[in-house]
């Protein structure tokens, strides 16, 4: 098998470009949310690529579409992907590079006339963010099966409708089953942070990911007059969450390490200038490489949220969105991306990722690897986000390099 290929970027930059029109958001970002209209005509525009050099498509009972390109012996494939569904302020890069950097990498690999022993294939998977539907990483946790299908298609969204009916009203209600033997399973992705461009790297070799503890807390307090009540006699929702805010930030620093802790988001109710808020809702986002760390600060919240409640003469109840433990990929897929990266003459180095990607859920079946492409500024879910040109050809041409190797 001959290993000299090297993807075609004109057409990666051109379908990155025409795919970051759907959904367009002023700025140069994107507003793609799972199983909206906007994600519907992303796939469509994505699955005609596919069509159009020859892969079988299919599509599974939770949404996700897989491209298969056959090889000389049946068998497992290997696969690549991402998603393309994004945050309600997302950038044109995060999951869409994977989706068409894996699509470009067996496009290139056809256009040879070659074929490859294994099956290659090229997959998006339902809502990854979790922007819409929780939790995150839907698509890849139902294929992987450890979110039961029934579970998963139940799920209630933002606007109050569920996985099932969306994926039915989009057409993307497919009859093949979740889940399918993998050979193994590379993802390139954006770092979404700033450690490759400060350090002056190219590729990331991703080590492993974080683990993620979502929950959504409901403080329920008592509505008052801002200017009769005195403070002792308060019981204020908005006050709770603002200590359980400033709790969280003290916390992060004091464990430090890998530990970070973000509220995403919050609403106040009855939300009025001159009333003491009854209600709150925010949403606890925590995360660190270190399982035994991220149960220690998921205890030590909860041990705060009973003393808050207490001393506030509130309620708090806590709802779990998403719960996944660090993960750490497969050693030889880690070293396979570093010495292809070295052998094309890029600066390599190892690290973790603190996002959440499909990649960790395939590796529960199977080998899986990352390969990480700088992001500008450190920039992500933002209109904002950028990786240059010539990071994203060194990216998906040790894709491509990775593929073939796998492949053989």
């Amino acid at each position: 098998m001959k290993h000299h290929l090297t993807i075609n970027l004109p057409r990666l930059l051109g379908r990155l470009e025409a795919l970051a029109e759907v959904g367009a958001i002023p700025g140069g970002g994107v507003c793609r949310l799972a199983l909206t209209d906007e994600d519907k005509a992303g796939r469509d525009m994505v699955s005609g690529w596919m069509r159009a050099f020859g892969l079988k498509i299919t599509v599974d009972a939770i949404g996700n579409v897989i491209g298969l390109r056959p090889g000389r012996k049946e068998g497992p494939p290997v696969m690549t992907g991402s998603h393309i569904d994004t945050v309600r302020t997302g950038g044109r890069y995060d999951g869409n590079l994977g989706v068409l950097a894996g699509l470009e990498a067996i496009e290139t690999i056809a256009d040879a006339g070659l074929t490859t022993r294994r099956p290659l294939a090229v997959a998006f998977f339902t809502n990854e963010e979790g922007a819409r539907f929780a939790p995150d990483m839907m698509g890849s946790f139902v294929f992987q099966g450890g979110l039961p299908l029934e579970e998963a298609l139940a799920t209630t969204g933002i606007d109050g409708t569920t996985v099932a009916e969306n994926l039915r009203r989009i057409g993307y209600a497919g009859e093949a089953p979740c889940g399918r033997s993998v050979h193994s399973f590379v993802e390139l992705h954006v770092e979404q942070g700033p450690v490759l461009e400060t350090e002056g790297m190219t590729i990331g070799a991703v080590e492993s990911v974080q683990g993620i503890s979502w929950v959504e807390l409901t403080i329920s307090g008592t509505s008052n007059h801002a200017g009769t009540t005195p403070l002792r006699l308060r019981h204020d929702a908005g006050f709770a969450a603002g200590a359980i805010i400033h709790f969280l930030r003290d916390l992060a620093r004091e464990m430090g390490g890998n530990q970070v802790a973000t509220v995403g988001a919050v609403e106040f109710g009855p939300n009025l200038i001159n009333v003491i808020p009854g209600h709150a809702k925010l949403t606890v986002d925590l995360r660190n490489t270190d399982e035994a760390q991220l149960q220690r600060a998921e205890e030590r919240l909860f041990a705060f949220l009973d003393q808050l409640a207490s001393s506030e003469g509130v309620t708090i109840e806590h709802r779990r969105l998403a719960r996944f433990e660090p993960v750490l990929f497969a050693p030889e897929m880690v070293a396979r991306v570093e010495r292809i990266a070295g052998d094309l003459g890029h600066a390599v180095r190892r690290m973790p990722s603190g996002a959440g990607h499909d990649a960790q859920m395939l590796a529960r079946i199977c080998p899986a690897g990352m390969i990480f492409v700088p992001s500008v500024g450190g920039l992500s879910h933002n209109v904002k986000e950028y990786t240059a040109p010539a990071d994203i050809e060194a990216g998906a041409n040790v894709l491509l390099r990775m593929l073939l190797e796998l492949a053989e």
